[in-house]
């Protein structure tokens, strides 16, 4: 089930389904919406993206509440969240996904947000986004990232067709926010070395997935998405320390995870994420995590994708077909995700 494409003069709503961070920082929440506005769109503000509960930016209930009046608000053609967390599969229990079906709308957030795009998908069929939040990247100083800021554009208004890599990319999360440094600091970047194929081949088929840990939340649940024949979307978290990577152990149970569940037996390729907050010798044990996890296994496994973490990041539209060609270095997407 495709939402309709965005356009000049629609409304943007902004809510919190899982972290609070954008109430300790409003000067980002604030320049999201401006960002939006000045390129000609109406923003709604709902009451949890300026709401900070501790873990949560509020409860499951009025979370899901926020989630609801979202969809329902026939004013707003998309939804962007603020940002991830850890908990935003504790609103699925309150959502009204017969009310969502007959109200599709774009989607769009990565991370935790994983848990909505993949219960929306397995109950409605609904293609969610996965692509920038506002305070991450939206919220960024002066200016979203170009690379970023086009990708989405793309995805939410027309065919988004081949993608290429970046030119450059950055993990750097050493700028404190909540003390307003982002406003005086640049992220440090590196350059992009490009697509890295750990297993060569070529395959179609419809995207679906996310952030690894997220995905298994659904594990045993009636949210659980269905795998076959689908291209596999993974990438990696922040840990516990946020500007460190996802511990390489805690990676490598998440994807033994998955080959229990039976999804590597079902899939037709991955598309995985560049690693986040790793070192050169963290990033060839991650590689090395992933070919054992799915041997056995001959689908084409690209390596290096902006998704994501790091930035800049594409806007992948879940439950669209997509083409893996490691002979021609490609990855594209054969369908448009709007009407």
């Amino acid at each position: 089930m495709k939402p309709q494409k965005l356009e000049k003069g629609d409304t943007i709503a902004f809510v919190a389904p899982a972290g609070g961070l954008a109430a300790l920082t409003l000067h980002r929440l604030e320049k999201g919406r401006k960002y939006f506005e000045e390129l000609g769109y109406k923003v709604k503000i709902f009451p949890t993206a300026k709401k900070n509960s501790g873990i949560s930016s509020d409860t499951a209930e009025n979370r899901a509440k926020d989630i609801m009046a979202a969809f329902e608000d026939k004013k707003i053609k998309t939804i962007i969240t603020t940002i991830g967390g850890n908990t935003s599969h504790q609103t699925l229990e309150y959502l009204d996904f017969k009310t969502i079906k007959r109200n599709p709308k774009i989607l769009c957030g990565y991370s935790d947000i994983t848990s909505l795009h993949l219960a929306l998908y397995s109950q409605t069929g609904l293609v969610g986004f996965y692509g920038p939040a506002v305070i991450t990247q939206f919220g960024e100083n002066p200016n979203p990232d170009e690379f970023t800021a086009t990708h989405f554009f793309k995805a939410v208004t027309k065919n988004i067709g081949e993608v290429k890599p970046s030119r450059q990319w950055t993990d750097d999360k050493n700028i404190d926010w909540i003390n307003k440094d982002d406003l005086k600091k640049k992220r440090k970047h590196r350059e992009n070395k490009g697509y890295e194929w750990l297993k060569e081949g070529k395959a179609e088929g419809k995207i679906l997935g996310g952030c690894l840990p997220v995905i298994l939340h659904l594990a045993g649940t009636k949210y659980w998405p269905d795998f076959k024949d689908k291209i596999l979307l993974l990438e990696t978290p922040e840990g516990e320390d946020f500007r460190k990577g996802e511990s390489l152990a805690k990676v490598d149970s998440a994807l033994g995870d998955l080959r229990n569940l039976g999804v590597f037996k079902q899939i037709k390729g991955i598309v995985f994420g560049r690693g986040f907050g790793y070192t050169e010798e963290q990033i060839k044990t991650l590689k090395e995590i992933i070919l054992y996890n799915t041997r056995d296994y001959s689908i084409p496994i690209l390596y290096n994708v902006d998704i994501g973490h790091t930035d800049p990041i594409i806007t992948i539209p879940l439950g669209v077909k997509v083409e893996l060609d490691s002979k021609r270095n490609k990855f594209g997407f054969l369908e448009q995700a709007v009407l």
